[in-house]
């Protein structure tokens, strides 16, 4: 004990550095965690979290019997894994193919236009997206008319959300999330390009027998955590782009919670779905990393 105080003191400047994260992770994380025991009351704000009545489980048995249930689930999946096999690989190709670029001024300029939609907030991306498809005067329904093809309200259509939020993301984020792999391209060995080179191993080789092997670790993280937020599809930019005629397929978990939850004030029911929701992320989380650390050397834990 009297060791671990001497080291303490000696590196006081990096416990200090760390005490914010660490507070702000007790103060909005853990302490919250406490107003979870709702979803098993009958929450009344005057009696309070400890003064409403215990119900059990009565709130999860009125969402999995609930009409909406198989639907939010069933949008909620879709959307997510939708999201995850065209989001995921494109970084990573992004990666490659700016590793391979050896003029400088290109390089910084192609890295510098696909950085920069990630910068743009939700609100004001889901404006482009709503002006570029609005019926007789978005950008690509006067591009359909002057080429004769048949016009559509696309916002308007349940078919077509899916893709329209999954396809912005992507291209708003695909620059953005290939940095942390052109990290890890820039931390390989040149040793290893230049025995490559000497052996004759074209550009597609050393990416397949260099590139990607450096990337495996990285990709196997990023791919555990992905698949532990499978349910946890985000809030902000699928509640602006909803209106009613896309509410069959666009309306997930974290819309109904608050839709429930907030404007519904029924705070029992929305945080049951809720920590439903947070246990199934849970449960994906830890079977994904024990399935990863089963076929690789590579997990989380």
């Amino acid at each position: 004990m009297a060791q671990t105080w001497i080291k303490m003191r000696r590196s006081w400047e990096l416990y200090l550095l760390v005490l914010l994260p660490v507070l702000y992770l007790i103060i909005f994380k853990y302490i919250p965690m406490f107003g979870v025991i709702i979803a098993f009351k009958d929450f009344n704000v005057v009696k309070g979290i400890l003064g409403s009545p215990w119900v059990g489980f009565k709130h999860f048995e009125n969402l999995f019997q609930s009409p909406n249930f198989s639907v939010l689930i069933k949008n909620t999946l879709l959307i997510s894994a939708y999201s995850l096999l065209a989001g995921f690989p494109i970084p990573i190709l992004l990666a490659l193919a700016l590793n391979e670029i050896r003029t400088g001024f290109f390089k910084r300029s192609v890295q510098m236009i696909t950085y920069a939609p990630h910068f743009i907030s939700t609100v004001v991306m889901v404006s482009i997206i709503i002006l570029m498809l609005s019926p007789h005067v978005g950008v690509v329904e006067r591009i359909f008319t002057f080429f004769g093809l048949p016009t559509t309200n696309f916002m308007g259509e349940p078919g077509l959300f899916k893709s329209i939020y999954v396809w912005s993301g992507v291209w708003q984020e695909m620059g953005y999330a290939s940095i942390i792999y052109i990290a890890a391209l820039a931390g390989v060995d040149p040793s290893l390009y230049e025995a490559a080179r000497m052996d004759g191993a074209s550009r597609l080789k050393k990416i397949l027998h260099i590139d990607l092997p450096s990337l495996i670790p990285i990709t196997i993280t990023m791919l555990i955590l992905s698949l532990g937020n499978l349910m946890a599809v985000g809030f902000e930019k699928i509640f602006l782009m909803q209106n009613p005629l896309n509410l069959s397929t666009s309306e997930v978990i974290s819309t109904y919670v608050y839709k429930v939850g907030l404007l519904g004030a029924n705070f029992s029911f929305s945080s049951a779905v809720g920590l439903f929701n947070s246990v199934i992320n849970l449960v994906l989380l830890i079977a994904v990393n024990a399935i990863a650390r089963r076929v690789s050397e590579n997990s989380l834990w």
